[in-house]
């Protein structure tokens, strides 16, 4: 029978009072005036995150203040950088209203904004009952704080119960150095610490501590939510967490050197077809630590490199697949990016090292030796939601595709629908239906059972909305690689690529966007 993770607790806060009884010294980060390092894994993907690189560094010591901060820039997407340092709680977070932001009251509300940096500076940022909500949001970047014990029942809460949360059409987000607990499971008022859902791309959680908790956290909210995905975890440490490290609802995840210890009821559930590219890590005193646990939607993973130290295993049954005791690749992963590993025995130490808030920032380059970060660079890179089109490839291309549509019969989804669309009116040959995104924006993809060719897609917008669409972005779907960019509908020849999912972003319109074919063509 499962012991309760607040019984285990206690156990784990023995060891960290006897450690500072022993007199361990933690260093703290000196104040600086932006983000320290580059984002990495999928978060360096999509046009790259940034943050507010670029723009005006202030000073937050309140909630109020932080959201005081957002509301008074030029516009919701004008850089800037919020040092903040002390304790954040709900005393001091209230709503601030204003052009430049959308907040509320009980949580640190990041929503309908882009181009932020929220940094823990001085003698540490710790955000305690308070969760971090990130919603409709792109180029965020929150690094060297903490945030604990946030509820979601009981009081009091806040955030749903997440310690950082996503969700609604949010890209391109990097959490760093951060460190994310609870003191308990759902019995005692407490979800995930790290959740992203509804239309959730571009993340990367490095370096960060994540304990204590029932849940660690999750990619999409149900079998059938699967518009999340092309998130890294890398050089982190899930320490006493019954489940979810992550949960993996479709997609496509990356975990590479991180270090699970006491994971007590399972780790990294991949379901409904996600896909996890696990590398290098090490995993210890542990149960189900990888595999599609809790249903009969199956998921996949590509395995390499990694260590099982007194990791145990359960039967297979119905809705029980783990993937060991002889753990085996089902599947393989390509990623875009470059990444160093550092060698699995060695993940134990450099994590201890480097992981979590106030821990001096220190990195890894694969040589199992923390290192100081890589200088930022200052110069912001353009939104990724509103790519430039190459200028030297105009687009889209006038000729029209010749050929057997490979559409048709396809599957499709997206990241969201206006209502009265569906995303299977793209693919019937029918111009009279259409799917339209539920804002200006958003994604459409046709998806096959096996790898298809695909050298030129033709975007048709239904009756009346010709001209509709404006910038725009063709995304290999089972990458993220962005295969081609520009403006206007049309036929648009990309790369010739073997995928299974190929996905037509609208990152720009006037007035509301009406795809009523996405066809493909293998020439």
């Amino acid at each position: 029978m499962r012991r309760p993770v607040a019984l285990r607790l206690s156990a784990a806060l023995a060891t960290t009072a006897l450690a500072a009884a022993a007199g361990v010294v933690v260093a703290m980060p000196s104040a600086s005036a932006a983000v320290t390092g580059s984002a990495t894994g999928y978060a360096s993907q999509n046009g790259g995150t940034t943050g507010g690189a670029g723009g005006q560094t202030v000073r937050a010591t309140t909630g109020t203040a932080i959201h005081q901060a957002l509301c008074g820039r030029a516009s919701a997407s004008t850089p800037i950088v919020i040092q903040v340092e002390g304790t954040i709680n709900h005393g001091n977070t209230a709503k601030v209203s204003g052009d430049s932001c959308n907040t509320a009251d009980g949580v640190i509300e990041l929503k309908q904004i882009s181009n932020v940096s929220i940094v823990g500076v001085g003698s540490g940022a710790v955000f305690d009952q308070l969760g971090i909500h990130i919603r409709q949001s792109s180029n965020i970047i929150i690094q060297n704080v903490t945030v604990k014990n946030v509820k979601k029942s009981g009081s009091p809460t806040s955030n749903g119960g997440d310690a950082i949360g996503m969700e609604s059409d949010v890209r391109n987000v990097w959490v760093d150095h951060t460190t994310l607990e609870a003191s308990g499971g759902e019995s005692e008022g407490y979800d995930g610490l790290f959740d992203m859902k509804d239309n959730t791309q571009y993340v990367t959680l490095s370096y960060s501590t994540l304990r204590n908790s029932g849940r660690g956290g999750l990619i999409g909210s149900s079998e059938t939510e699967l518009s999340n995905g092309f998130v890294t975890y890398h050089h982190n440490l899930y320490e006493n967490i019954d489940s979810r490290a992550p949960l993996l609802r479709g997609g496509i995840a990356h975990m590479y050197n991180n270090y699970y210890l006491k994971l007590n009821e399972s780790g990294i559930n991949s379901r409904a077809g996600a896909r996890a590219k696990v590398d290098n890590n090490y995993f210890k005193d542990s149960k189900d630590v990888l595999g599609t646990f809790y249903t009969d939607a199956a998921g996949y993973w590509q395995v390499a490199g990694n260590i099982f130290d007194n990791v145990t295993w359960s039967a297979p049954g119905t809705d029980t697949k783990p993937a060991g005791p002889n753990v085996q690749s089902t599947t393989t992963v390509s990623i875009p990016y470059s990444f160093s590993l550092d060698a699995a025995n060695c993940v134990p130490s450099v994590v201890g090292q480097t992981a979590g808030a106030n821990k001096g920032l220190k990195v890894s380059d694969g040589s199992c030796t923390p290192q100081n970060p890589s200088p930022t660079p200052t110069t912001p890179t353009p939104d990724p939601t509103t790519p430039t089109p190459d200028p030297t490839t105009p687009t889209p291309d006038p000729t029209q595709p010749s050929g057997t549509n490979l559409s048709i019969g396809a599957g499709a989804d997206g990241s969201s629908k206006a209502s009265g669309t569906s995303f299977g009116n793209v693919r019937d040959g029918n111009l009279s239906t259409f799917w339209s995104p539920a804002g200006s924006t958003g994604s459409v993809s046709v998806k096959w059972s096996s790898a298809t060719t695909v050298a030129r897609i033709n975007i048709r917008e239904a009756s009346g909305s010709a001209g509709s669409i404006g910038s725009w972005r063709v995304l290999n779907g089972d990458t993220g690689a962005v295969l081609k960019s520009g403006t206007g509908a049309g036929a648009i020849a990309v790369p010739s690529t073997s995928l299974s999912k190929i996905t037509f972003e609208i990152t720009g319109s006037t007035g509301t966007p009406k795809v009523a074919e996405f066809e493909t063509y293998a020439s």
